[in-house]
Order: C-alpha cells, then structure tokens, then sequence
C-alpha cells in the first residue's frame, strides 16, 4: 500500500521547534511527510532543517515550481493535514477562509481530515475571537486540539501551550484511521465524564487493596472525545499518565473519593464513562500503624466491607434527562454471559466487556472488546490501539445522545 500523505503545516510560533519532534514521528511511522511552512516559521527552524529530517524538498512560496499547480496540488493529493503549532493569526486565517500564502491556500484545497495544534499565549487563547475562530473550525468538522496548560514564553504560565507531539501524532493516526467521513466533531457543545485507572483502599499507612490497571483506556477516552469537540472531564484515580491535552483532570485515591468527584462532575455532563477499575471491597478497618510481622504468628484475617456501587448509582439516578451511561466489565471467566448478567443488573446503556488477564487488557496499548448495548445490541471491535476502541464507544453513545439521528 502507498504510503499516507501527510502534509505538516507549521506557522510562526516558537513552538515550531516540537514541530520536528511530530516530524520525526510521522516519518519514523512510514508516512509520506510534506512540510509546508510559513514565512514567520523559517524564523524558528530553518528550510534546511524540515528538508533533512522530511527526505524531501520543503515548499514555502506559491510561486515555486508554478507549472506544477502547488497551491493546490499539496492539498488535493493529501490524506492529512496538520498544522503544529497553529497561532491566532493562522486560526483566524483558517476560519476565515483567508489564502495569502501556500499554507492557507493548502487549508483551502484539503479534502481530507484537518488537525490543528493551537499554542499562543493565554490571552490570545481565550479572547473572543480565537474562541469564535476555533468554533468555526471545529464545526466545519475540523479537529482544533485544546491546547496544553503549562510554561510559555518567558516566564509566563498558562493555557496555551503546544500540546505534546506525542499526543498531536496519536490524534493525527486516528484521523488518518477514521478518514474525512469519521472525523466530524460530534461531541461538540458535549460535557463528558471519564473516569480512569484503579482505585487503591489502605490497608495500614503503607500498604492497600487495589488492582492492575494502568489507566490507559480511559485516557484514551478522554482523549479522543476532546478530539472529538467534548469538554472533558477525567477522573484520575492512581495513574503514571500525562494529562491529555485540553482536558480536566481530577485526581481521586479510593473508590469514595472516586464516587464524590464522578457524581459532582455528573451533574452537567451529557455522558458519563466509567473506565475506571473501581474497588468492590475495602478493609472494614484502618490501621493507623504499620501492621507489624511477628514470628512465629500468622496474620490475622482481613474483614472486608462493600464499596458504593458507581456505576449502579449513575445509572438509577441519572443527574440530567437522556445522560448516557456507559460501564466498563473486566471478566475472566464466560465474558459475554457475565457482561449481559452486569449490564442488566447496573441499568447502564452501555457496557463494554473484555477479557483480562496478568498479560491481558491492563497496561497494554491494545484491546479488544464487546460493547453490550441495552437495546440488546453487539458491537465486537477487534483487537487494536485503545484509541480504536475508544473511538468506538464514542460513536455509539452519540447515536444514544437525545436528539440522535434528528
């Protein structure tokens, strides 16, 4: 198969040197990489550079090579589009369908899925007209990535920081997964709750009850939906993770902590996704010390009370009309019956049931699931990146959400 066309568009922000680093990704993941820079970026990172590390000449000015058509060619001919970083002015541009140079010209022409990686400083971020721009965008089917909090120029902190291009490249590959078609921004104008990693119950001060997951299918989650158009809330409970770029993120020890932060963030939210491996049990009593091994004497037994059940809770008291509930099932045994028996029994709309295992699920990248639906409907999605899966369980609550299909 050809390689995928990817067009790298970088405008003129100091951030244009991370440029390089989603530069190299893509190259380094046998994609076909044409870099396509503004004037004001070729003050950051020279041609030269973009030419070494793309394989290939680096095209700047509408007027090279006029009989070959590049203004729009480079855009026809591509499979994606990704501008990193974006700045105002060239968001402004974008919206408003402004074709002053190749890059714009190439926005114009794309008929493909379209990433943009915004960083600028915090004000330029949020003023009205960034925010109108980037809505714009976003609802012409564009992906606008919430920009990352962090340092800025100078001493400056804030929002408004290029996202990492780790999590540019992983939104790009699936842009370039889902194609044109799959790409519209669906979850825009969405609040969404996504909780993650495992919940830990203490024993004594150094030690706790708690499970193997890593996390990483919620984040995905969370992710993909804020790709999407979602706000995004996640509930992070004992993960090693980066934050996902452009999403809330509250942290959450045991299962009580988890269930408090879930049912506060519930209330607005038009989804709720309960990734999270949740404790069923916690030590019916806390050692304020460390419980001490004594020779010749064998532990004493360790009683165990229930934890709240979440995912019951949302589901019988949904905090607004038409939220949609989706739980998660991790079985080791008869997966399919036991999901069917879980979905029944928390009155969830969704159920996303996986085998899981010490090599199995927790801590890979990949997955593979059946999503149970309370209509009684089967969505198997084969084993793949979590993002794949992800995507998936988005594309369903969507059609689940009021006003589906209207």
């Amino acid at each position: 198969m050809d390689k995928p066309t990817v067009v790298l568009g970088v405008s003129g922000g100091i951030a244009a040197y991370k440029a390089c680093e989603l530069l190299r990704r893509l190259t380094e993941s046998d994609h076909d990489v044409h870099v396509v820079p503004t004037a004001s970026a070729l003050h950051f990172v020279g041609e030269a550079t973009w030419a070494a590390l793309s394989g290939r000449p680096v095209t700047t000015r509408v007027w090279e090579s006029v009989h070959e058509v590049p203004h729009v060619r480079i855009g026809r001919e591509a499979d994606l589009v990704v501008v990193a970083p974006a700045t105002a002015d060239l968001l402004a541009k974008a919206a408003h369908g402004l074709a002053d140079d190749l890059l714009t010209n190439t926005l114009l022409t794309a008929r493909c899925p379209v990433v943009f990686a915004p960083a600028m400083h915090t004000e330029m971020w949020e003023h009205p007209a960034t925010r109108e721009n980037v809505a714009t965008l976003r609802a012409r089917g564009a992906v606008v990535i919430e920009p990352a909090v962090g340092r800025l120029t100078g001493a400056d902190t804030g929002k408004g920081r290029l996202p990492d291009p780790g999590e540019i490249f992983a939104t790009c590959r699936r842009a370039l997964a889902r194609g044109a078609a799959g790409m519209a921004p669906d979850l825009t104008g969405r609040h969404v709750v996504v909780s993650a990693g495992g919940t830990r119950e203490p024993l004594d001060p150094v030690r706790f009850l708690g499970n193997r997951s890593s996390g990483r299918q919620g984040y995905a989650l969370a992710a993909t939906a804020a790709a999407r158009g979602a706000r995004v809330t996640l509930v992070a409970a004992n993960t090693a993770l980066p934050d996902p770029a452009g999403v809330t993120v509250i942290t959450a020890g045991t299962a009580r902590e988890l269930r408090e932060a879930v049912r506060t963030a519930a209330k607005d939210a038009d989804a709720v996704v309960m990734a999270a491996a949740v404790a069923d049990f916690r030590p019916a009593h806390y050692a304020t010390g460390k419980i001490k091994k004594r020779d010749g004497q064998e532990p004493g037994p360790v009683a165990l009370v229930r934890n709240p059940d979440i995912l019951a809770e949302l589901s019988a008291e949904r905090a607004r009309p038409g939220q949609v509930v989706v739980g998660f099932a991790a079985e080791t045994d008869d997966v399919l019956a036991a999901g069917r028996a879980k979905l029944a029994r928390k009155g969830c709309d969704l159920l996303v049931v996986n085998e899981v295992g010490e090599q199995r699920t927790f801590g890979s990248p990949d997955n593979e699931a059946v999503v149970l639906g309370a209509d009684g409907s089967e969505t198997h999605v084969p084993h793949g990146p979590k993002e794949a899966l992800a995507d998936t369980v988005w594309d369903l609550v969507v059609r689940t959400l009021p006003g589906a299909g209207v």
